[in-house]
């Protein structure tokens, strides 16, 4: 905590001048702290001590032996920005802001934002935002060293980058190119990347901003669903699932030999980035048809999965639902926090309780048994038994 009384003023700076609330705050300031470039571009009281952000611990034992301090920070600092630090040190302080980074990239190319989803891999891992960027056509990203449009590019394909560098500056540069070139590019460090899938942009209208938060209904009926001769994870058996599983943003998930891809396509309503891998040509168009149906994304491989893991990106869960004992043992040795395997045959159960035991998972499971509601002739109703299915999971402690 500061030895005094400070009072901390933090000033958005987005390039243009600066308010008059925002001067009359400067003049006053005996100290102030901003990158190196926000104190270059602005004109800073003769009297005043500067300190260009580094360490935050070295910013704040530079105010304990000053009662005025401006930040001046990129933007808007509210957003994912100094202000949450400033408070949490249970400062006392001013924000005047500028417009955010991100509506100012938006408006750059001349896009609506409301329903975009931002997330910041400023300082944080690199592959939760991908994962979002997998899931979601339209996202913001706020970078940082070695977490920008170089090493997003690297990661997703058939994707279109807005770059913007140096936002409000007079060496401001917006490009628009693939997330292939970006691979290959350069770029300055901080910058806003606009993550674009524009086979997936709708002008629709919507009520609430970025993501739209949990489906109102989940373990669907089978016939929400295009699928062959019900082939296909019933809908009991999906409601377990898809709880083990924890789909949600910033998540990956595997759906292995996916037949229909209810499983994949019921993940990614909940916000999860999703690859289903179906060895079966026609399947993986069912699949991608029941994407399309329910407005999601997933990333369909017409490959055996015995041979096709190895070059999926790394997963967070996996739901095995078709494939042998090596699928069910490729899967269980993934960093993925958690393995569920649906099985049919019960002689096929011990052998997998095997394998992801093997691999240091702590394994649980249940035989599902549901009888369902059936018509009878004159007004009378019976339940009609479906097939038993052993659902298990192993869990990385």
């Amino acid at each position: 905590m500061p030895e005094i009384a400070v009072t901390v003023t933090v000033i958005g700076f987005d390039g243009a001048p600066l308010s008059d609330a925002a001067r009359s705050a400067l003049a006053s300031a005996t100290l102030v702290v901003g990158g190196e470039r926000h104190l270059d571009a602005i004109e800073l009281p003769s009297g005043a001590a500067r300190y260009v952000l580094g360490s935050v611990d070295g910013m704040f034992d530079a105010m304990a032996s000053h009662a005025n301090v401006c930040v001046i920070a990129s933007g808007d600092p509210g957003f994912f920005g100094i202000v949450r630090q400033l408070r949490e040190r249970g400062l006392d302080i001013k924000v005047l802001p500028a417009p955010s980074s991100v509506a100012t990239a938006f408006a750059a190319v001349g896009l609506s934002w409301d329903d975009a989803i931002v997330v910041s891999a400023h300082g944080r891992e690199l592959r939760p935002v991908a994962n979002v960027c997998r899931a979601f056509p339209k996202v913001a990203v706020l970078t940082g060293p070695g977490a920008g449009a170089r090493e997003l590019g690297a990661e997703l394909p058939d994707r279109t980058f807005v770059v913007a560098q140096r936002l409000g500056h007079l060496d401001q540069k917006i490009e628009t190119l693939s997330s292939h070139a970006a691979a290959h590019s350069t770029f300055a460090d901080p910058h806003v990347l606009l993550c674009l899938d524009e086979s997936r942009l709708t002008s629709e209208r919507g009520w609430i901003a970025g993501f739209g938060g949990v489906p109102g209904t989940w373990a669907l009926g089978e016939s929400e669903f295009a699928h062959r001769a019900s082939m296909i994870t019933k809908s009991e058996v999906r409601a377990l699932a898809l709880a083990k599983l924890g789909p949600r943003p910033g998540r990956l998930v595997w759906d292995i030999g996916a037949g229909s891809g209810s499983v994949g396509v019921e993940c990614a309503r909940f916000g999860a980035a999703v690859v289903a891998v179906e060895r079966d040509a026609e399947s993986c168009d069912r699949i991608r048809a029941n994407a399309a149906a329910h407005g999601v994304a997933v990333e369909v491989m017409t490959a055996d999965a015995a041979i096709a893991l190895d070059r999926l990106p790394e997963p967070d869960a996996v739901f095995v639902g078709g494939g042998g004992v090596d699928v069910i043992a490729a899967c269980a040795a993934t960093p993925a926090a958690m393995v569920v395997v649906a099985l049919a045959a019960i002689e096929r159960v011990p052998d997998a309780i095997s394998l992801l035991t093997k691999f240091g998972r702590d394994v649980d499971g249940v035989l599902l048994q549901s009888s369902r509601l059936s018509a009878l002739p004159g007004d009378a109703h019976r339940f009609a038994a479906a097939n038993p299915v052993f659902l298990l999971w192993g869990e990385r402690p």
